[in-house]
Parts: C-alpha cells; sequence; structure tokens
C-alpha cells in the first residue's frame, strides 16, 4: 500500500469483502446487532487508566459524594457521542474529514497538529496504567513496564487482520471483563448502597478540594479523540440511504452507545464505590490511611492487599492491564483516522502506532525513571489536563457541523437538541477552562517563585490563555462554507459506503 494516499473521503484501500458489515434494508429490531460494536470501542476512553486515577482519588477524599458527577458527566457524554456517530451515518465522512474540508489550510493544520497532541496525550495513562499492571502482576520494574507496553500493543494490533467484526468482540470483551473484576471488588468492599445511591442522586460539593476533582472527574470523561473516533467507526456498515434507513441507523447507534456507556458507567461508580468503601474503613492501619490521602494506580494495588486480600490486588492489575491495552488500540485508531482526515495520508497502523507510542513511550519513561511511581502518577494528571484543554478544538466544529442543514440536510439538529448540545458543550469547556485558569493562577501565587520570575510567567501564561480563548472563539463564530457534503441516496459517497479504509483497517 501507497504511504500517502488521496482518499477524498471515498477511496477504497482493498478490495475485500470479507469484513464487509451490511445492514438489511428490511425494517427489523434484528438490525441492531448489526450496528453493535463501535460504541464499546468508544466507551473504552470512559474506564482508561486515567479515569480509574481520578475515580480512586475522588472516593478516597470524598467517598461518595461525587458519584453524581459521573451521572451527569455520562449523560453529557451519551449525549455528544450520539452527535459523532450521527455525522458519520448521515454524510458517509468523519469529523477529521469535515474539518479538512471546512477550514483553510492554516487552521485545518493547528487543528491538526491539536488533535496529535490530544492523542499523544492520552496515550501516556494508558502507558503508565500498562506499566503499572505489570508491576502489580509479575513485579516488573515500571521503567521496563512502559518499554514492554510498546510490544503488547503491537501483538495486539496484529489480530486486526481478522477484521474490524473481530475487534469489536475483543474490545467487548476486555471492557466486559474489567466490568467483572471491579463487580467482584464491589462485592468483597461493601458499600453501603444507601450512601451509593445518595452520592449518585443528590449534588453535594464539601470541602476545598471537592470542586477541582468534581472538574478533573468531568474533563476526563470526555475525550477529543474519542470525537474523531467514533464519527469514523460508523462508517464500517453499509446501510440503507433512504431516509428512514439514516434514522434508524442513528436511532441504534444511540441505543448501542447508551448501552456501552452504561457498562462504562458502572465501572466508574464502582471503582469510586470500593475506593470510598476501603478508605474509610473504620481497621485502616496508618500506612494505609496515609496511602487513601494520595491514592494513585500503584498504592491502590497495596491497599487492596491490605485491606481486601492479595487476590483483590491482583483483580484490580487485570482490570488495569485489559483497560490500558484496549485503550491503547483505540487511540490508535483515532490517530489514524485524524492523519487520513486531516492530511488526506494514511500509513500502515502498526507504524501510526509505532510511532505514538514512541511520543508517548519517552516522556513516561523519563518520568518513570527519575520520579518513579509517584512521578509516573503524575504525568497522568498532567495528560488529563492537556485533553482537558483540546476539548473545544474537537467539541465545537462537532457541534457546529451537526446543526449545519447545509451538512446534515434534514436530519441536522433540531433547535431544542442544538440548544441543549450548545448548553452542555458550552459547561464542559467553561468548566475545564475554569480549571486550566484556576490551576494556573494557583501556579503563580503559591509556586514560592521569585518575582521577576512571576511577572514572566504571568505575562507569558495569560497571554497563551488569551490566543487559546480567541481560538475557541474563531471556531464558534466562524460561519461554515455554503458547499453541500450530505451523503444522499444517489450521490458517490454513498454508492462507496461502507467505507474501505473505514472496514480494512489493517490494509
Amino acid at each position: 500500500m501507497a504511504d500517502a494516499t488521496a482518499s477524498g473521503g471515498n477511496t477504497s484501500f482493498s478490495n475485500s469483502n470479507s469484513n464487509k458489515i451490511l445492514v438489511s434494508e428490511k425494517k427489523s429490531w434484528k438490525n441492531f446487532f448489526s450496528y453493535l460494536g463501535p460504541g464499546f470501542l468508544v466507551s473504552i476512553a470512559y474506564i482508561d487508566p486515567g479515569n480509574f486515577e481520578t475515580d480512586l482519588q475522588s472516593g478516597a477524599q470524598y467517598k461518595y459524594e461525587l458519584l453524581w458527577i459521573i451521572l451527569v458527566a455520562s449523560c453529557a457524554a451519551l449525549v455528544i457521542q450520539s452527535l459523532a456517530a450521527n455525522l458519520g451515518v448521515v454524510t458517509g465522512k468523519h469529523l477529521a474529514e469535515h474539518c479538512r474540508a471546512e477550514y483553510s489550510k492554516v487552521p485545518n493544520f493547528m487543528l491538526w497538529v491539536v488533535a496529535e497532541i490530544a492523542v499523544v496525550a492520552c496515550d501516556i495513562p494508558e502507558v503508565i496504567g500498562t506499566a503499572f499492571a505489570l508491576n502489580m502482576l509479575f513485579n516488573i520494574p515500571v521503567w521496563i513496564g512502559v518499554l514492554l507496553t510498546g510490544f503488547s500493543t503491537l501483538i495486539l494490533l496484529a489480530l486486526q487482520k481478522y477484521g474490524i467484526r473481530k475487534l469489536e468482540f475483543l474490545i467487548a470483551f476486555l471492557v466486559l471483563t474489567i466490568a467483572l473484576c471491579f463487580l467482584v471488588e464491589l462485592h468483597y468492599s461493601k458499600p453501603d448502597p444507601k450512601e451509593v445511591l445518595y452520592g449518585l442522586f443528590v449534588p453535594q460539593l464539601k470541602g476545598n478540594g471537592a470542586t477541582g476533582l468534581a472538574i478533573s472527574l468531568l474533563g476526563a470523561m470526555v475525550m477529543p479523540h474519542n470525537l474523531f473516533l467514533h464519527s469514523a467507526l460508523v462508517l464500517s456498515r453499509k446501510i440503507p440511504r433512504s431516509v428512514t434507513g439514516i434514522q434508524e441507523a442513528c436511532r441504534y447507534y444511540l441505543i448501542e452507545s447508551g448501552l456501552a456507556l452504561t457498562v462504562a458507567f458502572i465501572i466508574n461508580v464502582s471503582v469510586i464505590s470500593v475506593s470510598g468503601a476501603v478508605c474509610n474503613a473504620s481497621y485502616l492501619s496508618p500506612e494505609d490511611q496515609a496511602s487513601c490521602q494520595d491514592l494513585d494506580l500503584n498504592k491502590a494495588s497495596f491497599l487492596l492487599r491490605n485491606v481486601v486480600g492479595k487476590w483483590s490486588s491482583k483483580l484490580f492489575a487485570i482490570a488495569l492491564l485489559a483497560s490500558g491495552q484496549s485503550s491503547t488500540i483505540t487511540g490508535t485508531y483515532a490517530g489514524q483516522y485524524v492523519m487520513q482526515g486531516f492530511l488526506d495520508l494514511t500509513i500502515r497502523p502498526w507504524l501510526r502506532n509505532f510511532l505514538t507510542r514512541c511520543l508517548a513511550i519517552i516522556p513516561s519513561l523519563i518520568v518513570a525513571l527519575i520520579g518513579g511511581s509517584a512521578g509516573a502518577g503524575k504525568l497522568i494528571i498532567i495528560a488529563s489536563m492537556i485533553l482537558s484543554f483540546e476539548l473545544p478544538f474537537a467539541l465545537v466544529p462537532l457541534l457546529k457541523f451537526t446543526c449545519s442543514k447545509t451538512k446534515m440536510g434534514s436530519h441536522a439538529n433540531s433547535f431544542l437538541i442544538s440548544s441543549v448540545t450548545w448548553v452542555i458543550g458550552g459547561l464542559i469547556m467553561g468548566i475545564n477552562i475554569y480549571y486550566l485558569v484556576s490551576s494556573f493562577v494557583k501556579l503563580i501565587l503559591h509556586g514560592h517563585m521569585k518575582l521577576l520570575a512571576v511577572i514572566f510567567l504571568g505575562i507569558l501564561g495569560f497571554s497563551g490563555i488569551a490566543i487559546y480563548l480567541a481560538a475557541i472563539g474563531y471556531l464558534v463564530f466562524r460561519k461554515n462554507r455554503e458547499s453541500s457534503t450530505l451523503a444522499s441516496s444517489n450521490s458517490q459517497t454513498a454508492d462507496t459506503l461502507p467505507r474501505e479504509d473505514i472496514v480494512n483497517m489493517h490494509t
């Protein structure tokens, strides 16, 4: 295969028909099974090691008080992910391709750079989480585990030659493995059901750090690379191009995403509940109490072993390993679609994975060697902040494109849906921006730096914030182009669905 290909959104990369997923034109509930798959690949981003780290801290510090944030974030995520799926289904092009068609060269290039940074940033927690899991299971030093993650993911990526359907089943199996592990942990840690339900449905923010942790929980739920990924994965199905066929596809993808995100929601609730029950147990030793004050992925293993039992630590490690490995696979595909969409460039997935993994491994390895497990844990938090910072550059184009009748035709968001999605998107972006600005201000005021350094950093930092806000403003207020990319029933795009470059990802 050529390293670079002018895809134009419709290029076939293989003549193989073995992996095509065809949806019957006959209206039936059985069609739902043809749509089952992409939601589970997308749900992985909601249960990656970065989410686990934030969940553990939330439960350790505030018990079940912040569970309602997970409920709100999961509902918001379902709405946003359904928009990404709708964009791909209706237009036959994914989000990155729409950005290339919509924006001029410079903004498009900048959006690509930001998207690539997001892919690398999401890969860092996955690398470190997998390294922690290998350390828990086999006592392998974290820095060696970081190196091994590159090889393990390449082995798993070799499985893609069996087709996207098999890959979807593998990811679904890993998701259910994670769920089973934490449900067992939940059973033996015995959280109070009444307290858990109260935390889920009664909003509360008590304590100085509760707001910051709540923002971290919300920011960790919606990932920018996930929007690119979901809008591309739905193109692997050949759906009827009638109005009713498209509506059925959008409806079933919504149900499928809801099912997958419900599993992810249960897992996140289980992690917080386990952490909350264990760290608030009355029989904790002083050492375990100290671990709960600054709980991370690595300390959680020792804590569970001491409080619940050795098998509990191993079960947590298995869940963490499944999370890290599945997340890296979906991250690789997100990166592939980002590169193909923004640059009209396609490279082999193993090479794409190698490049992305090298960019993630280098900082992870350096931090693991110098700072050990504690430093690696802090790097996960930094990566999560980067993803929060970059979310508007994927979310704003998605909201604008799905509200556009030029692009979506009769399937464009209604006024009510548009209003709700912009409110949700605005709140998520506003919370993330507040978190970033407040963190920077805290660094300036309490960083114990010299006055000259504070002035220099303040000017540099606030100038960067101004540029950042201006870039978001440009995306929000810029008018969409008038040219239509709607995939009608008689268009070339519709005739070439499903997209061969999506179906045959191993090519």
